[in-house]
């Protein structure tokens, strides 16, 4: 049997109760190992999985950083360091996103030449591959040259992920023009544009449903802002019936689960905090299938001859 998907128990709007079911769920529907890391005592009933138990847990409010170094016995640094000791294969939570980020970074390291690692989330295309927009929500604050290895490394997760020979880049910015845009994404369009990627130039919010492009680079708190209101279009569709549509069904948290964290030595899944059991399912599922892959090293060599 394969090693385990670690899963943090304690992180989400709705833990333990609902990643201990779709933990549950995940082995028997998908027949994944996986292995829950959480406090006992706060946990319940575990429906048969195996637990290693921790001691603290690292709040959605905690300061990411601080509480990495100081709560070395929460569910988070844990999981992490299952995956750092070769007991578990991959780590997946729901929980504080920067923490998530700072545990995955110190216990497993980062791919070599990656100053920031960035979260990767796919914006459904009709008719092809998705887009993949860097960053969802990992770095608030970015410099022009962490947005270009962003797109570096959604360019090499493009290849990897969905076979794009040659992936083409955009910049999220006010316009078209590259005089358009904050200092930020000014300076970012120069670096790009005399980069050896294929750089297609600025791309607006109209045009990122469909996308003109393979790879989306933004920073963090825009990405984020991007994929929220990604999301709802879901559910404005179930309100008024229509979230049977294929192609809306895409959008719903649900069913993608959870978003890779690119430039992590190790496989690492990062989800919604309000999801459901059915989307911890499919994040366990997700993180076995960059196991199985060998996502990481894939990157890591894209990446390296980029």
């Amino acid at each position: 049997m394969t090693l385990p998907i670690a899963l943090d128990a304690m992180g989400g709007d709705f833990a333990p109760s609902l990643i201990i079911q779709g933990a549950r769920r995940a082995v028997d529907e998908l027949g994944l190992n996986v292995i829950l890391v959480g406090v006992p005592e706060l946990m319940g009933d575990p429906l048969g999985l195996e637990v290693v138990a921790c001691t603290e847990v690292i709040e959605m409010d905690d300061e990411p950083g601080t509480s990495v170094r100081k709560k070395k016995d929460s569910s988070l640094v844990r999981a992490a360091e299952l995956v750092r000791d070769g007991k578990a294969s991959a780590m997946v939570s729901a929980g504080n996103t920067g923490a998530t980020m700072a545990s995955a970074l110190l216990r497993m390291g980062r791919l070599p030449g990656v100053v920031r690692p960035c979260i990767a989330t796919p914006i459904p295309n009709p008719g092809r591959a998705p887009s993949t927009m860097v960053d969802a929500g990992a770095n608030a604050e970015c410099t022009p040259e962490m947005l270009v290895q962003f797109a570096q490394l959604a360019a090499a997760f493009a290849g990897a992920r969905f076979g794009i020979d040659r992936p083409s880049v955009g910049l999220l910015s006010i316009g078209e023009e590259s005089s358009k845009g904050n200092p930020l994404v000014k300076e970012t369009h120069e670096l790009l544009a005399a980069s050896d990627m294929n750089f297609f130039g600025n791309v607006e919010g109209r045009d990122l449903i469909p996308a003109p492009v393979d790879v989306i680079v933004t920073d963090g708190f825009t990405g984020n802002v991007v994929l929220k209101m990604a999301e709802s279009f879901y559910e404005i569709a179930a309100a008024r019936n229509l979230n049977q549509d294929a192609y809306l069904s895409r959008f719903h948290y649900e069913n993608y689960g959870g978003t890779p964290v690119l430039g992590v030595a190790k496989p690492v899944i990062i989800g919604h905090g309000i999801s459901s059991a059915v989307a911890f399912k499919n994040m366990v599922l997700l993180a076995q299938k960059m196991v199985e892959t060998n996502f990481c090293n894939t990157l890591k060599e894209a990446f390296i001859s980029a």
